[in-house]
């Protein structure tokens, strides 16, 4: 087993991704609930909601009060979503309790950025220029490139391993142009394209073009897959994961649900052998 990380990050995006595509309106005190009933399962990391549009996006009208709303636990690092400088703006009010950070958002397929965002990648790279000059104008550090649908995509067909280092390689244009420094990218297979195989090409291209990078991947389980795509990262050296807790979450727009790698399946392959930093007992709660 010496070939896989003795580590693992992962990263608890379910009360942000799985709530804004329910059929609702679901309670904020349940969501507050979930929220503070996770930081109890010894995750680390949690993504609690977004500060998007709420016309486009009506599962998160209440974003405000859910971080009014949260108990913060020591030791838990609490996240937000946003994709522009009003969303930036509305993160910033709850600095106190939330980790600000800024990202470079890109899709590999262009079809997938204007039915998810509304815009072409070119229209999305000049949207990102304005998001980096409002982080840097409010002392919010970039750090991160993520790109969506690094797999395949229901509107453009599969994703070839030189169209992801492409879009990384834009994202990393936008940040230079800055002057920022990015240490993560993320590769999101957000409509469940993904194999082990098209993880394997994805994550190696990455990696031999920006080995100094650290790689993350979001995996969804459309096709019942997640746990084995998670395990080829693992095999790769990947240490960072995203994972909800219920397979509830998808992106709004992606034509079918794709319901994500669940946290407790995800975790099983590091916490069977001891690997992830959750210990099996709490991680499978």
């Amino acid at each position: 087993m010496a070939d896989l990380p003795p580590h693992v990050d992962i990263f608890e995006e379910g009360p942000r991704e799985g709530f804004q595509i329910e059929p609702g309106p679901i309670p904020t005190a349940d969501k507050v609930a979930l929220i503070e009933a996770l930081a109890e399962t010894g995750l680390r990391h949690i993504q609690i909601c977004s500060f998007v549009n709420t016309r486009l996006v009506p599962g998160w009208a209440d974003a405000e009060a859910v971080a009014t709303g949260f108990r913060p636990k020591p030791g838990v690092h609490y996240a937000a979503l946003w994709f522009n400088e009003t969303g930036l703006n509305r993160a910033l009010a709850f600095a106190g309790k939330l980790a600000i950070s800024g990202s470079i958002s890109l899709a590999a397929s262009n079809a997938f950025s204007i039915k998810n965002l509304n815009r072409g990648h070119a229209e999305n790279l000049e949207a990102m220029r304005k998001q980096t000059a409002a982080h840097q104008k409010n002392g919010v550090k970039v750090t991160r490139v993520g790109v969506m649908a690094a797999f395949g995509c229901n509107y453009q067909g599969d994703i070839a391993p030189e169209l992801v280092v492409r879009t990384v390689a834009d994202g990393l244009a936008v940040a230079t142009e800055f002057g920022e420094t990015i240490t993560d990218v993320s590769l999101a297979d957000t409509m469940g394209w993904a194999t082990p195989t098209r993880i394997e090409r994805g994550v190696a291209a990455v990696r031999e073009r920006w080995p100094e990078l650290r790689i993350g991947l979001h995996l969804h389980d459309t096709r019942g897959l997640a746990v084995a795509n998670a395990h080829a990262g693992l095999r790769l050296g990947v240490t960072n994961s995203t994972a909800p807790w219920a397979a509830s979450a998808a992106a709004p727009s992606p034509g079918r649900r794709a319901p994500p790698a669940i946290s407790p399946r995800r975790s099983w392959p590091c916490c069977a052998r001891r690997w992830a930093s959750i210990p099996a007992s709490t991680s499978m709660r």
